[in-house]
């Protein structure tokens, strides 16, 4: 029986580590500052192996890996699948765009071998992964592949890592084109899965897609802190993309702008003193391990 939670604490995650070097160098600054205490790499891409050489010399960040089965930058910034799985890839060996096309033509096994050999890649470096995610949701099974959530947090317990999914319901965080029954029942499913496979999780997922970018940083960062210190009381998760503002950047992303932003907010002291301020304690997921242990 979990303790009744009197804190807020969450976990602010950076995603898409290992995407570029421009975002390798916003998540290295962001560690050794001690802005950031969560990020996750994506090892199919080309900044990977700089990303979790990174990681296997500092240990004491916890930085797990991104499962990527997309490349919604096919074009611009192409990458494939580490095990070539042909139902993974188009004919032209990239990695479908879209969490859609993905399960439309993914064989399951391959897909479960595929996020087997990214956490692998990341353990044969010297890297002992904190946790494990999904980029784009990939693997949540949210367009027909129901088995595929299931599959994926039970090799998280084989593992022995947590993975990033809710086990509440928070009704505010249901996706717009998601029906409430569906978004209920798969915190009930996710907290039943939690327990069976002993896979630690957060007890909220806040997505930061309804945070309005706005026309200026001072807005963006407004809107960002204005959104977060409302999270509940418990364990909350959510994510960013931080990146300097390069060419390489601006060349692979419409979203540069906004990456660029989120790694400023987090580099913002007054960030950190509104959520001083709010009672908001930043947590790294090695943290969520010892709360859970504890009983939160």
């Amino acid at each position: 029986m979990s303790k009744t939670v009197q804190r807020k604490y969450l976990i602010i995650n950076a995603d898409d580590f290992g995407m570029c070097h421009s975002a390798n160098l916003a998540v290295f600054d962001l560690f050794e500052s001690g802005c950031l205490k969560s990020s996750t790499i994506m090892t199919p891409c080309p900044g990977a192996e700089e990303a979790v050489a990174f990681a296997a010399a500092h240990p004491e960040y916890a930085i797990g890996v991104h499962l990527t089965h997309t490349n919604e930058w096919r074009e611009r910034w192409p990458w494939g699948s580490l095990t070539g799985g042909k139902s993974l890839e188009t004919p032209e060996g990239r990695m479908w765009p879209e969490s859609e096309d993905f399960e439309a033509h993914c064989d399951e096994d391959e897909a479960l071998a595929e996020s087997l050999a990214q956490i692998e890649f990341c353990e044969n470096r010297g890297m002992k992964p904190s946790h494990v995610d999904s980029h784009m949701g990939a693997v949540y099974g949210l367009n027909g592949r129901y088995l595929m959530l299931p599959k994926t947090i039970k090799l998280c317990g084989r593992k022995g890592y947590p993975f990033r999914m809710f086990s509440k319901p928070l009704r505010s965080q249901c996706p717009p084109e998601a029906p409430m029954g569906l978004f209920l029942a798969m915190c009930r499913i996710c907290a039943a899965l939690s327990r069976i496979y002993k896979v630690p999780m957060p007890d909220f997922l806040i997505f930061p897609e309804q945070i309005e970018t706005g026309e200026t940083y001072e807005e963006f960062k407004r809107n960002f802190i204005e959104y977060l210190i409302r999270i509940p009381y418990g364990i909350s998760e959510t994510y960013i993309h931080p990146a300097l503002d390069t060419e390489e950047l601006r060349g692979i992303t419409g979203s540069w702008r906004r990456r660029s932003w989120e790694y400023r907010v987090m580099k913002d002291p007054e960030t950190h003193a509104a959520f001083k301020t709010h009672g908001i304690h930043l947590i790294s997921y090695r943290d969520l391990v010892k709360l859970r242990s504890a009983g939160v």
